[in-house]
């Protein structure tokens, strides 16, 4: 359900909120190797959540990202939403493009309550409530 591109940016955000600050800020490059993910891609990925204020950035010789107080309450929908768009997640399972509740594909309804029940997650759930999971070593996230 999610692209790689809102896995690779998700573990890009998580990695900063709990590694970065404004005085400890951290380059993408720095990123790469922890969170396994091409330099040039996270890059990218990372210059998009800026423009959209989900992560904050500064340029220059003491540069890089990391994330405010304001950042670590964006909720993780946001994320997946600015990488994929909205109606990723709402797509069809098997890719058909007129699947829906009245002409719904084989796999359709397998989805549909793990789908609400994800929407849910993501849109009640912020970056810092994944932080707070990861510091009470409740969740894992390679740091």
């Amino acid at each position: 359900m999610f692209s790689n591109s809102s896995k690779y940016a998700l573990k890009a955000v998580l990695y900063l909120a709990v590694n970065a600050s404004e005085s400890n800020k951290i380059m993408a490059k720095n990123i790469s190797e922890p969170i396994n993910v091409p330099q040039a891609y996270i890059s990218k990925l990372l210059q998009d959540l800026s423009r959209h204020d989900i992560v904050s950035s500064v340029r220059g010789p003491n540069g890089g990202f990391y994330l405010n107080e304001q950042n670590l309450k964006t909720p993780l929908i946001t994320i997946v939403n600015v990488i994929d768009g909205e109606n990723r997640l709402n797509s069809c399972l098997l890719s058909i493009q007129n699947c829906n509740n009245d002409k719904p594909c084989p796999l359709h309804h397998f989805a549909a309550s793990y789908r609400t029940h994800l929407l849910e997650n993501l849109e009640n759930n912020t970056i810092n409530d994944m932080v707070k999971g990861i510091k009470a070593k409740t969740s894992f996230l390679p740091l």
